[in-house]
């Protein structure tokens, strides 16, 4: 893979790099980190301008993202509350929670999620499942693409033929966010099969004389009714 994307930008110069990082927002095993540096590497040899090589990444990502963006809106939220509903454990409660946050948050996610490994591709979805006005969301996706393309392509520009350390040290902070993602989704179903253990184990209180819905007189002649647990007066 990573063999198959140097050539192509060493092939194709910037263009090459636009495309490959497109290519990398629609299937992410294509390493970003390997591409941004590349295409400063090449920059460097004057293949290409060191502005080329960031507009040309940078229109890529944005590309990548409007594609995952559109994919969202067709999916849209109708059709993706019915998905919802058919998984395990996941309540459809948690769907309008989520999107509680992403109505409030939803131009910071996507401007600061373009600048985190692997939510780089997914948050463009459910922007697109929300219907984000798309003039805000390219905006907030070009400068979050913009900042991340440019650190990684300046990068690559001043290590030279070491352009390649750029990938370990980015591959920790992947890492970091694989098992953080990993360790929340772990919770979140750990909780949940302990919250229907919980609920299996302790019956619903029962009122198998029906007074809760009857209600019962007092037999000390109050002229109350025994409803919710307690005497309380007969308004009736």
């Amino acid at each position: 893979m990573v063999g198959y994307v140097s050539d192509l930008v060493e092939r194709l110069g910037g263009p090459g790099a636009g495309l490959a990082v497109a290519l990398e927002n629609l299937f992410p095993p294509i390493p970003s980190e390997v591409i941004l540096p590349l295409a400063g590497f090449v920059a460097a040899q004057g293949r290409i301008s060191l502005i080329g090589a960031i507009f040309w990444t940078t229109l890529g990502s944005v590309l990548g993202a409007l594609a995952l963006y559109l994919i969202g809106a067709s999916l849209g939220r109708d059709r993706m509350r019915a998905i919802v509903a058919r998984l395990p454990l996941v309540k459809l409660t948690d769907v309008d929670r989520t999107e509680a946050w992403f109505l409030r948050h939803g131009v910071k996610a996507v401007f600061f999620g373009r600048m985190i490994p692997i939510f780089r591709s997914l948050i463009s979805i459910p922007a697109g499942v929300e219907r984000m006005p798309v003039s805000t969301f390219l905006l907030y996706t070009t400068l979050g693409s913009l900042i991340w393309n440019t650190t990684f392509v300046l990068a690559g520009y001043l290590l030279g033929d070491n352009w390649h350390l750029v990938e370990g040290y980015v591959g920790v902070l992947q890492n970091v966010v694989i098992v953080a993602c990993v360790a929340a989704v772990a919770w979140f179903v750990g909780s949940r099969v302990l919250r229907a253990r919980r609920a299996a184990q302790t019956p619903e209180p029962t009122d198998p004389a029906g007074l809760e819905q009857r209600g019962m007189p007092d037999p000390g002649g109050r002229g109350t009714l025994y409803r919710g647990g307690a005497w309380a007066p007969d308004e009736r």
